[in-house]
């Protein structure tokens, strides 16, 4: 129901934009998500926004270096990576959730899309 994309190889100090589009019946989500999960590291959040869109929470490393923001017009929802760094390699995955739990819960959230690789070389 979530498709994740926009993963690839960048040099470090690079850009990238990651998409998640959500599909199938009526998606009406709380809050969405970005979280990543690195070689031999737990999964872990990266930055998440209300489905309305009022406010922004980011992981303390990522704050001034990534953009989470949604599409109004679709259900479709973005992370904009800048300034990229070797650290930043993982799988990212897009995730949503109906409920009113912490948005930093990640067992709370129920939709997840499959994981798009994203390596930063230096």
């Amino acid at each position: 129901q979530l498709q994740a994309s926009g993963g690839g190889l960048v040099q470090a100090g690079g850009s990238l934009r990651l998409s998640c589009a959500a599909s199938g019946r009526t998606f009406r989500a709380i809050d969405l998500g970005w979280f990543r999960q690195a070689p031999g590291k737990e999964r872990e959040f990266v930055a998440v926004m209300p489905w309305r869109g009022d406010r922004q929470y980011y992981t303390n490393s990522v704050k001034g270096q990534f953009t989470i923001s949604r599409d109004g017009a679709k259900d479709t929802w973005y992370l904009q990576m800048n300034s990229l760094k070797p650290e930043d390699t993982a799988v990212y995955y897009c995730a949503a959730k109906t409920n009113s739990a912490s948005v930093f819960s990640i067992l709370d959230y129920e939709y997840w899309g499959q994981g798009t690789q994203v390596t930063v070389s230096s």
